[in-house]
């Protein structure tokens, strides 16, 4: 059991390249610095083994995202921090998982998708304008932004890595899911959605 008790979800959205993985890795590991036991479920990874055969409708899109809700609950029900980083691009689903759950904190990774189809770790956006995919999420497939994300990150280079792991690490500790530790430098608090 976690230093504040009990399991809780972390839940990470945002457009493809945004940075959910690369931030859940960063929170995982700080998590398991403060002795915590951390399971991270990356949407890709999802897909390739609980997920497998899953298409991209928006019926497949919420199966999906039921699934990894439904690993988040029984975790945290264990003691388990869940961290989930996937696009899951609709609001309601995405509602309905945070009400599932309980203790679940929603991470909006915001960045334009200009931006992001420059970065294009992935390839995807050019594939998408070259037409050779169809149905990615912010270009021919909505998305629905949170609209009461617990935290707001802005990964269009404003914001460091670093620094959008430390704004949930403090709202983590604001929320009581966290005993606070001590600081050496200013904390950067959240500044909530938007």
């Amino acid at each position: 059991m976690g230093p504040a008790g009990g399991g809780f979800t972390v839940w990470l959205t945002g457009l493809s390249g945004a940075g959910k993985s690369t931030i859940s890795q960063r929170l995982a590991m700080e998590l398991r610095a403060r002795g915590l036991r951390v399971e991270v479920l990356d949407g890709d990874v999802v897909r390739t083994n609980l997920s497998q055969g899953l298409g991209f409708s928006k019926e497949d899109r919420d199966t999906n995202v039921r699934r990894i809700g439904w690993v988040c609950d029984v975790l945290t029900r264990n003691d388990v921090v869940a961290i989930a980083a996937a696009i899951s691009p609709y609001r309601a689903v995405r509602d309905e998982v945070r009400a599932r759950i309980g203790r679940f904190v929603e991470v909006y990774l915001q960045a334009p998708v200009e931006v992001l189809a420059q970065r294009d770790p992935k390839g995807l956006y050019g594939k998408a304008r070259d037409g050779e995919v169809t149905g990615l999420t912010g270009i021919d497939d909505p998305y629905e932004p949170p609209l009461h994300a617990e935290v707001t990150c802005h990964t269009d280079g404003r914001e460091t890595v670093d620094q959008s792991a430390a704004k949930v690490i403090a709202t983590l500790e604001d929320l009581g899911y966290l005993a606070p530790i001590a600081r050496t430098s200013g904390a950067r608090r959240h500044g909530g959605p938007g």
